[in-house]
């Protein structure tokens, strides 16, 4: 009996670790600490003998191998399939503001010609900080042994034998015979050994070793902040053999392998984050840990929603959310991690020209997860709802959404494109891939529901609230393991704006999103299904559940012509008061609201006499015994009478 007892209580054990273990978080394959050399120098040599590189975190480049999810891949671009197969190591560190890679490609047929692909190499891209655009642009970086004829290098001596790599691209030299001028040299520059001679096959090389050093202040970085910051690149290694002379056609092969981008000139699938601050150096003992940028909580406690458009069931109540707003750089500014870069918006031209944008783009999407299903909530203002079939005019979503394991054509992690958008009749039209996955898989269940007082119209004659949608998606349809496995997850949400209008030429539209706009972009949002994170009915005291922050989820129908409704959520019981503004600061209404419990809540915002025109608010939070402040928001809305 004792026996029996205790190979039950280890089964029940291993059972639970088991459980556990299912949700433990993965490594990250997408992230990197360059570690600071806690001030010794780097000699810019090509050598890589200074001991701070032998410190130094690394990553491996390797042909027909996982390179990390959800970006990496690689492909054949000529001749056969390499017998000299790539495989790269990559270090990094931080020597002030600037960033130092180590390189050393192993290779046995090294060098490259005037003609593109056929050259070795590494191209990357950098993503470029320095300036206003959203998603930041690429800086492409390429580092080879290509010598086109129209950067000024002659074809005859293209592939001279014992010829090094040049540089091309952000910084680099054109025509590239040209000497490089001081300030690109200062931005960008690298050296390289080479264990064997370039150009010729005479006899077998062994590898080249580069040590380059990127300014990153010339890309809008500051890694010097106490903070830091996290640069955002990716590595293509291009890889050609047996060229020089191509005399053994069957041993000829050219490809590429990357490491979450193959290119330095455009943002594809994804990029890698190298975290670096002046607290994490060579001589850190352990590193810390880089979480993922959305932790999706487990609804396994509360009631499965009813799929029916509607926000009302528990669930939304208790699950956690963020904001897609349109022309909100501060809002934007706050999303975690690259978020700040990744995520943007456009706006299409429509009719021939792009209109003003009266009513931004305003949702709230929140999110949780329950068995094997996510569920995605979304909850937008919008005072001109409509159906339209013209993508750029679209009311709805993309959400993107990557595959567990499978693989696309350039063996990165394969991402559908779930669209939904108001269909005719007021409810959701499904696109793109989601009518597969619900109608053929059995993946997924979808609703949306107008607004009271929502109709539609394609002339905005009249004023609208909104709509809300729900969307249940079984995981397990997208390749996930039941139990979601390692509780990986690689999204992006887009909002879609059409708002037509009388004259036709006011009529615009807009695209906002978080993270990753498209399928095939950089920049999914890393999530986690965290099974720990249990969101509850009630607190553990039993009293409602509440808010953890004070916080403003904007004002409803905005533009308004009448009354406003604006929605907030107390952490705290406060009183509360309304105060209105125009342009030039003067306050021209205000309201006291009194004391207001804790949860969420909704106010009328105080009627503006002032005429059309950008009004903003502020909610005001103060203890009702002290007069302390607690909390102080603001928002914005348009009123058009």
């Amino acid at each position: 009996m004792k026996k029996a007892g205790l190979m039950t209580a280890l089964l029940v054990v291993a059972t639970l670790a088991s459980a556990r273990s299912g949700f433990a978080q993965a490594p990250r394959q997408d992230v990197i600490w360059a570690r600071t050399t806690a001030g010794a120098h780097i000699t810019l040599d090509g050598k890589l003998n200074e001991p701070e590189w032998a410190k130094a975190e690394s990553l491996t480049v390797r042909y027909k191998q996982e390179n990390g999810i959800p970006g990496s891949g690689w492909k054949d671009e000529g001749g056969f399939p390499a017998s000299d197969k790539t495989y790269a190591t990559i270090k990094f560190l931080v020597v002030g503001d600037s960033l130092f890679m180590g390189a050393v490609v192993r290779d046995s047929s090294i060098g490259g010609s005037d003609t593109f692909n056929r050259f070795d190499g590494l191209l990357m891209g950098l993503k470029d900080h320095s300036g206003l655009d959203r998603p930041a642009p690429p800086a492409e970086y390429l580092y080879s042994w290509w010598y086109p004829v129209e950067s000024g290098e002659p074809a005859a001596t293209a592939s001279s034998v014992g010829k090094m790599p040049n540089f091309k691209g952000k910084f680099g030299t054109y025509p590239i015979t040209n000497p490089r001028p001081a300030n690109d040299i200062l931005n960008w520059d690298a050296r390289t050994i080479v264990k064997g001679t370039t150009n010729s096959d005479a006899v077998v090389d062994t590898s080249y070793t580069v040590e380059m050093k990127f300014s990153l202040a010339s890309l809008g970085y500051d890694v010097t902040k106490p903070a830091g910051d996290i640069v955002e690149w990716n590595l293509s290694v291009y890889d050609i053999d047996w060229f020089w002379p191509l005399s053994n056609f069957f041993r000829f092969s050219v490809n590429r392998s990357w490491i979450q981008g193959p290119w330095g000139n455009d943002y594809w699938y994804s990029d890698v984050k190298i975290y670096a601050k002046p607290s994490v150096t060579v001589n850190t003992a352990v590193l810390p840990t880089i979480g993922p940028d959305i932790r999706v909580p487990n609804a396994g406690s509360v009631a499965t929603p009813v799929i029916d458009g509607q926000l009302n069931d528990a669930l939304w109540s208790k699950a956690p959310h963020f904001d897609i707003r349109y022309a909100d750089d501060a809002l934007r500014a706050s999303y975690p991690g690259t978020g700040p870069y990744r995520s943007g918006q456009y706006q299409p031209p429509v009719n021939g020209g792009r209109a003003s944008v009266l009513d931004p783009g305003d949702a709230t999407v929140y999110y949780a997860f329950k068995n094997d299903s996510l569920y995605l909530g979304f909850d937008v203002r919008d005072a001109v709802v409509q159906y339209h079939p013209n993508f750029d005019s679209w009311d709805g979503f993309i959400v993107t959404l990557s595959e567990y394991s499978t693989k696309g054509p350039d063996q990165q992690l394969l991402t559908r494109r779930l669209s939904f958008q108001v269909g005719p009749d007021g409810k959701a039209l499904a696109q793109d891939y989601l009518p597969f996955l619900r109608d053929t898989l059995g993946g997924a269940r979808l609703a949306l529901k107008l607004k009271p007082g929502t109709t539609l119209d394609t002339l905005g004659l009249d004023v609208d609230a909104g709509y809300q949608a729900e969307l249940d998606i079984d995981m397990t349809k997208l390749g996930y393991p039941h139990g979601l496995g390692d509780g990986r997850l690689f999204f992006g949400i887009t909002l879609l704006d059409g708002d037509s209008q009388v004259p036709f030429t006011d009529s615009y539209a807009t695209r906002t999103w978080f993270f990753r706009e498209y399928e095939g972009l950089d920049g999914p949002a890393v999530g986690f299904f965290d099974a720990a994170n249990v969101l509850q009915t009630t607190a553990v005291d039993g009293t409602p559940h509440t808010p953890l922050a004070f916080a403003l989820m904007g004002s409803y129908p905005n533009p308004a012509r009448h009354a406003s409704t604006v929605r907030f959520a107390m952490a705290e019981a406060g009183d509360v008061t309304i105060e209105v503004f125009d342009l030039q600061g003067r306050m021209v209404a205000s309201r006291a609201l009194g004391s207001i419990a804790a949860g969420m809540r909704e106010a009328a915002l105080p009627t503006v006499g002032q005429g059309n025109g950008v009004y903003m608010y502020r909610l005001r939070v103060v203890d009702h015994v002290s007069g302390a402040k607690k909390a102080e928001l603001s928002g914005k809305m348009m009123v058009l009478q």
